[in-house]
């Protein structure tokens, strides 16, 4: 995963930047290493022999690297696959416990933060919400749940965790009319250092991206990353927005705006021309549920259990997918990408009808002289920007750019 924007400042206790050995060094793993954990992480259960094929690598290299890494810990055997000529073949996997990372989501009504493992399992979560963000308030949740959370977590746990991997919005500022904050609340965030406010009150490295962007990241490398090297993705949040995987790379652009999805002009139902966030954001759904007298806070409780709202909600998706398809159309005049991923801060249910209904809307479009992309769910779900922000810490210290590694895997690129 390259997130070529991200930023990393680190707190200042001492004691852990002298941390050294297996999961609690912060050196940088040789390329080496991380080559063989992408490759690892990529395939569960590949073999040392494997191992040295797609990457080129001697088997003798690569055996003293794998002896290393799990005598780090960072890699475990499973139970030998026999039944063939010669040797049994030992399938090797990601420890778990090996690292563990913090991803923070901050949206513009509620944030999470989650303990995620080295395979991308979320172990615990904390969710606030809140009726704009603020930043103290923020700040105080993201400190009080890594106090929570490691008040329960043995010694051992606390020393394999990487960084705090930050998803936020960028510009919070220009949305305090359709967050409905009081006036001048949100411009405490113009000029905001969240990432040294963050690193000034923790004692681990911090990383921060967009959070459309981290969860686009997320998408590549725990979702449909390894069947679709290009895609164009859309997170339905608060806001909608998303990115551009290229070459199975995440794509930032000459200023890091590239795939901002947000702003593109589409046609809404009175043929009127609009931003795509003014009729596919969860907050269009929150006003349609108000104007229907119906309580739209539990839009924000928890984005897994939302309840069926009915005829608003229909008029949502059916909406939404209308802009949508003409979104996707308009990126694949641009670029052939093979598939248009959506995915978002709601229940699965809400995301399979919201695809289901952009199938249906980009059939009735004129798409002579553009190849019809795959339009597919997300596989990761609501946490994917927190998910991708947790990812950071974790390829920073010990994985490599998924580009690289398919580079690597074709060429045998390597010493």
């Amino acid at each position: 995963m390259n997130f070529t924007d991200n930023r990393t400042r680190t707190g200042d206790n001492a004691a852990y930047s002298s941390m050294a050995g297996g999961a609690n060094q912060v050196r940088v793993r040789a390329y080496n290493e991380r080559l063989v954990l992408s490759l690892v992480r990529l395939q569960p259960g590949v073999s040392k022999a494997e191992i040295a094929r797609r990457t080129g690598l001697s088997p003798q290299t690569v055996s003293v690297i794998m002896r290393a890494l799990e005598k780090d810990g960072l890699l475990v055997r499973g139970e030998p696959m026999r039944g063939r000529v010669g040797q049994p073949s030992v399938p090797m996997h990601l420890n778990p416990d090996a690292v563990l990372s913090y991803g923070v989501k901050i949206g513009r009504r509620s944030a999470d933060l989650v303990l995620m493992d080295f395979t991308g399992e979320i172990r615990l979560n904390r969710h606030r919400t809140y009726r704009y963000p603020d930043s103290t308030e923020i700040i105080n949740f993201i400190t009080e749940s890594i106090d929570d959370i490691e008040a329960d977590l043995a010694s051992k746990q606390r020393s394999t965790i990487a960084g705090i991997g930050v998803a936020a919005p960028f510009e919070l500022w220009n949305w305090a009319s359709e967050v409905g904050a009081p006036s001048g609340a949100m411009e405490q965030w113009r000029g905001f250092d969240l990432q040294a406010e963050i690193a000034a009150r923790v004692s681990y490295p911090v990383f921060l991206q967009n959070d459309a962007t981290s969860a686009c990241g997320a998408e590549l490398v725990f979702g449909v990353g390894p069947h679709y090297p290009d895609f164009v993705y859309f997170y339905v949040g608060s806001f909608i927005g998303g990115g551009i995987v290229l070459n199975s790379t995440l794509f930032g652009g000459r200023t890091g705006t590239a795939g901002a999805i947000g702003p593109l002009p589409v046609r809404n139902n009175r043929g009127e021309t609009v931003q795509l966030l003014q009729i596919a954001s969860i907050f269009i759904l929150e006003r349609m549920l108000r104007e229907h007298g119906v309580d739209p806070e539990p839009l924000w409780y928890s984005a897994d259990q939302w309840i069926d709202f009915g005829e608003p909600l229909e008029t949502w998706i059916r909406e939404s997918a209308a802009g949508l398809a003409q979104a996707i159309a308009a990126a694949c005049s641009v670029m052939d990408f093979s598939a248009a991923v959506i995915d978002g801060g709601f229940p699965a249910w809400v995301r399979e009808r919201l695809v289901r209904a952009t199938q249906e809307e980009i059939g009735k479009l004129n798409l002579q002289g553009i190849q019809y992309p795959d339009i597919v769910e997300g596989q990761v779900g609501a946490q994917a920007r927190a998910i991708g922000g947790a990812s950071l810490p974790i390829f920073s210290r010990y994985l490599i750019d998924q580009s690289v590694l398919f580079k690597e895997i074709v060429t045998g690129d390597t010493d």
